[in-house]
């Protein structure tokens, strides 16, 4: 019987461990130069299903998201980003999607709104 209560806590345990596991924080290097551009990168990533947390930072570029792993990938983040047109560490926007930013909002070179 002590066997079986052990194992059944052991298991309990576990499972409660797996599930706390999933959730993940990561950071990742988005473009972007105003706070309408925060405002649409954190709404995007806040969009990917599984994605609990996302704060753009616009002096450092860097966006930390905290995620479920077991739903999402980091990937998958910077991929719908990318699709919203800012470029991230590991793939850049088309220029379709780039096209679509609001003005004050393009950050590639030769492209300020200043300009």
């Amino acid at each position: 019987m002590k066997t079986k209560m052990f194992s059944l806590l052991v298991m309990l345990m576990f499972g409660a461990f797996t599930i706390f596991a999933a959730e993940k924080t990561e950071k990742v290097k988005v473009s972007g130069v105003s706070d309408t551009c925060k405002q649409k990168i954190q709404e995007t990533a806040l969009a990917v299903d599984g994605v609990s947390m996302a704060d753009w930072n616009k002096e450092s570029q860097m966006l930390s998201v905290t995620f479920d792993d077991s739903k999402t990938s980091l990937d998958k983040v910077e991929i719908a980003i990318a699709k919203a047109g800012h470029d991230t560490a590991n793939h850049k926007a088309t220029d379709e999607d780039y096209s679509k930013l609001p003005k004050e909002c393009k950050y590639r070179k030769g492209d300020k709104s200043e300009e």
